[in-house]
């Protein structure tokens, strides 16, 4: 009776331990695989391998169990090696047919399930807009047919900007980006893509105040003295309101609380992820999208839009900004342009908080400057100075001054906002984009070749003289006599590069795309800017500044920094021309200084061993299976056919760690 109520439990024992057994045999294979390879390897892989090696093995044992019974001790190296190898093989072959990242993981499938739900039905109502504005068959490859015309474009641009405008904020934003990219679009769609406004309604009260506390962790009360819930003005990513502050930062100080919307962020990012996968898809269908290149426009956009989030960015943007502002007052032809103050302490990833300006738009501004009788072109120079200062000295600028972000002070100076989205340059670009300038003050095509090389990637053979020779052409079509800056002048200098294969940086790009949207933007002050004028106006600015009284300074400033150099020279010099003299100069070449060429070198002489040790197995493994005489393991297996089976095993994890390798690297 006792031994039939045990017998249950002995065997849930015994299929405990064969479970523990089994399952600690199979993570040894799979680290053991994983270790052999050398190189990382998907834990559902080695997963998948060591089940794997686990059935070879238990199979291999019975094999051996049944043809050599009583001498299976003697084939351990061979019941060991083969399951490798199996396992082995399995993640050799997985590599070549689906290399590692091309299959998301199985988390990922399962975290992104309830994503690709959501993105499924977001891009059903995005497909219905397309399809009711006639997009359709654009999105699906086709382009412009030759009999479609200017009117068939000004169609098609304007049902471009309605579902753009149905589309929300994320698709708003991008046709205002598309508005500033001559470079890429047909003047019918800038035009119609810069009536794109972006405006939202205002989100309840309650749930700003409650994103403006949770932000600050505090109550608004005890941080304003007043808030106002009107906003001042409501856009699809934030909205400001008017306030004063309680304490810390100065008691009634009036300031402009910019709240992002609630919830912006989830819409955004579900919007970014499906405008990514259309741009990659519309790439593979479409040659007209090929030519655009929207993978690389959506992803920039993207970028940008994520900095746009973070109210973070645009404070550190806005401190950057300020180290380099006060030096616009040199040389100002006027006032110069103002930027609020910050309140960094109170600012945070969902809420910023600037000095309160009090103006209006520069889209609005008109009856104001026509009612105080403010002189448009002056400030047009002021904020072009302003500009071009920002660009070519202070090295950090504004890259979208379109009007909405250019405001009019009640006190007739000019104030630039919303530092979202600046642009960078380092000293060398800087000094470039100078030499640009002075060479189209100057009307010099040959430093204008000069400069427009040292701002661009260039191939490794450009013809010179054919792009001087355009250059030329470009200056007398644009810069000559009183012509006034146009976007037609961005748009040739794009293509003229474009032409000569001259890849332009981003940075750069985003100065050509700032400057454009510039000129959008004076043109509501003065159409007539003279851009050649003021290129040599600040040309003559630059060479005002070396004059015959600063010549001195300047050469004592270089020449206190040559003086280190200056004193080691001569006993340098000493020293090479006596060991010329007495015939001991000589020359050290180190091959291979550069670690990445010695990583190379280690890499090829390591396959290349492998290689050579594998087929060595390989060659001795089958020699010594074909020899039948000597000592006896097993009345069938001879001492010399036991050691050829265990090299066969060598030369197989040889060989399989040098193909995987070459497969994870290609």
């Amino acid at each position: 009776m006792l031994a039939a109520q045990s017998s249950p439990l002995s065997t849930i024992a015994f299929a405990v331990v064969v479970l523990i057994t089994s399952t600690a045999i199979v993570a040894g294979l799979a680290w053991a695989a994983r270790r052999l390879l050398g190189l990382p390897v998907g834990a559902l892989r080695a997963l998948i391998a060591g089940l794997l090696g686990f059935v070879s093995a238990y199979l291999l044992g019975k094999s051996l169990h049944a043809a050599q019974p009583g001498h299976q001790l003697a084939f351990v190296g061979v019941a060991i090696g083969v399951p490798l190898i199996v396992a082995m093989v399995f993640i050799v072959a997985a590599e070549a047919l689906v290399p590692s990242g091309m299959l998301p993981q199985p988390l990922e499938v399962i975290r992104g399930t309830r994503q690709a739900i959501a993105r499924s039905r977001r891009y059903w109502q995005i497909s219905r807009i397309a399809v009711r504005h006639g997009l359709a068959p654009y999105l699906s490859g086709r382009g412009l047919r030759r009999g479609d015309g200017d009117g068939g474009r000004a169609a098609l641009a304007l049902s471009l900007r309605r579902a753009l405008e149905e589309g929300g904020v994320t698709f708003t934003k991008l046709g205002q980006l598309l508005s500033t990219r001559r470079d890429l679009l047909p003047e019918e769609f800038i035009s119609e893509l810069a009536q794109l406004q972006d405006r939202a309604e205002p989100a309840p009260w309650e749930q700003v105040e409650e994103v403006i506390a949770e932000s600050l962790g505090a109550p608004t009360e005890k941080v304003f003295a007043d808030l106002q819930p009107e906003p001042a003005a409501a856009a699809s990513i934030a909205q400001v309101h008017r306030a004063r502050l309680r304490d810390g930062e100065g008691l009634g100080t009036e300031v402009a609380v910019k709240v992002q919307r609630p919830g912006i962020r989830a819409t955004v990012e579900q919007d970014l992820d499906i405008l990514l996968r259309l741009a990659v898809r519309l790439e593979d269908r479409a040659h007209w999208a090929r030519a655009v290149g929207t993978a690389d426009v959506a992803r920039g956009f993207a970028a940008a839009m994520r900095e746009e989030l973070d109210f973070r960015v645009e404070a550190r943007n806005m401190t950057a900004v300020a180290a380099t502002w006060a030096g616009q007052q040199r040389g100002a032809s006027g006032t110069p342009v103002v930027l609020p103050a910050l309140h960094e302490r109170l600012s945070t990833e969902h809420v910023l908080i600037i000095e309160w300006l009090d103006g209006v738009s520069l889209r609005a501004a008109g009856p104001l400057i026509d009612s105080r009788g403010l002189d448009r072109a002056e400030l047009a120079r002021v904020l072009l100075h302003s500009m071009v200062y920002q660009i070519t000295e202070g090295g950090v600028f504004h890259a979208d001054p379109h009007p909405g972000n250019i405001l009019l002070l009640t006190d007739g100076r000019l104030a630039m906002l919303d530092f979202g989205s600046v642009g960078r340059l380092d000293a060398q670009q800087r000094f470039a984009l100078q030499a640009l300038l002075l060479a189209l003050g100057r009307g010099d095509p040959a430093a204008l070749r000069d400069a427009l090389l040292d701002l661009v990637t260039r191939p490794d053979e450009v013809d010179e003289l054919a792009l001087e020779r355009a250059l030329g052409q470009f200056m007398a079509r644009h810069l000559v006599g009183a012509t006034a800056v146009t976007a037609d002048m961005f748009t040739d200098l794009f293509r003229l590069a474009t032409r000569f294969e001259l890849v332009i940086p981003a940075e750069i790009a985003t100065v050509l795309r700032a400057l454009g949207t510039l000129e959008g933007t004076i043109s509501l002050l003065t159409p007539g800017l003279d851009i050649a004028g003021e290129a040599r106006r600040y040309a003559a600015d630059q060479m005002g500044a070396v004059s015959p009284l600063t010549v001195p300074r300047t050469a004592a400033e270089e020449l206190i920094a040559l003086v280190p150099v200056l004193r080691r020279l001569p006993r340098r010099f000493d020293r090479v021309t006596s060991s010329l003299e007495q015939g001991r100069l000589s020359l050290n070449v180190r091959l291979f200084a550069d670690e990445r060429d010695r990583r190379v070198i280690t890499g090829l002489t390591n396959q290349v061993l492998l290689t050579v040790l594998a087929a060595a197995s390989g060659i001795a493994a089958a020699i010594l299976l074909g020899v039948t005489s000597g000592p006896e393991i097993t009345p069938n297996v001879s001492l010399g056919q036991l050691i050829g089976y265990n090299l066969l095993v060598v030369a197989g994890i040889l060989a399989l760690r040098v193909l995987y390798t070459i497969f994870r690297n290609r």
